[in-house]
């Protein structure tokens, strides 16, 4: 069994067969909007679906892509989209409008209806109910496959549940610890493990907006971290300004420790290796 495999680090995958499969699933193809639904697509999926991420690129920002008319046929053509939703991949939402296309939107399956941060790739248990929703998709288009992605959707929840040991961990041991962010990005890691972000409402705001924050919102921030306030400043190296920068300087020179997160993946690792990763990062500045 190939459950478990995940590609998802470049802009098309295709994965070799390992044992298994049908000739009934060739040729299905799903098209995720980034390489982090790509990546759990592509567990979900298995060896004989094609699997394509539009974005890949460590630098790009989802929020400002633009999408090239090549990338808007392949989503047209796709048997399932996978997207974020929430408008923070936008050009999917533009690129579908008006069609009936086969899709699953992330931010719908989030837990919590009333949380409106659209980074719900952060919250394992939004994202295994994202693994369900693409197997139960799939599985209508390729019926004859359907228990296979059924069990890959389950090992892969499996091993979701190892990140949410270490953040459990962290909520029993270190609960409440105080930290800023450069931007929510790491919103729902900071809930499961909860922590308090005492990051201002209006410098995120601000920051997520690509607005520069008030003179005073940026001022407390930056007093949370110079004062030792917090213990830890969650820093997005995905989106950076002038201010972000000066943030994490101040957090060197003050000691405080720096944990970092992005919005895709790192190159050569899986969404399981990524987010376990980013688990151990919190645990180890909040001991």
């Amino acid at each position: 069994m190939c459950a478990g495999l995940t590609a998802g680090v470049v802009a098309t995958v295709v994965l070799t067969a390992c044992g298994g499969g049908s000739d009934e699933s060739d040729g299905l193809s799903v098209v995720a909007s980034t390489n982090v639904w790509g990546s759990i697509a592509s567990a979900v999926a298995g060896p004989d679906v094609e699997v394509t991420s539009i974005i890949s690129d460590p630098a790009a920002d989802p929020h400002s892509f633009e999408i090239s008319p090549a990338d808007t046929a392949k989503i047209s053509d796709a048997d399932l989209v996978v997207f974020n939703g929430g408008h923070y991949d936008e050009f999917v939402e533009h690129a579908i409008a008006g069609k009936d296309k086969r899709t699953v939107e992330a931010f719908e399956q989030r837990t919590d209806k009333g949380d409106d941060n659209e980074h719900v790739w952060y919250d394992v248990t939004t994202v295994a109910a994202v693994a369900d929703r693409i197997a139960a998709e799939l599985g209508e288009v390729d019926s004859a496959n359907a228990a296979g992605y059924t069990e890959r959707a389950t090992t892969f929840k499996n091993q979701l549940i190892g990140i949410s040991t270490i953040t459990g961990t962290i909520a029993t041991q270190h609960p409440n610890s105080p930290v800023a962010q450069s931007e929510p990005l790491a919103h729902y890691l900071l809930v499961a493990a909860t922590a308090d972000d005492k990051t201002p409402h209006e410098f995120q705001e601000a920051i997520e907006q690509e607005t520069d924050p008030a003179p005073a919102a940026v001022a407390a921030t930056r007093d949370l971290i110079t004062g030792k306030q917090v213990e830890a400043l969650i820093y997005n190296t995905q989106t950076t300004d002038k201010i972000t920068k000066d943030l994490r300087a101040a957090a060197d020179s003050s000691g405080v420790a720096v944990v970092e997160v992005t919005e895709t993946l790192p190159v050569g690792m899986d969404y399981v290796q990524w987010q376990t990763a980013n688990a151990k990062a919190l645990a180890a500045a909040l001991k």
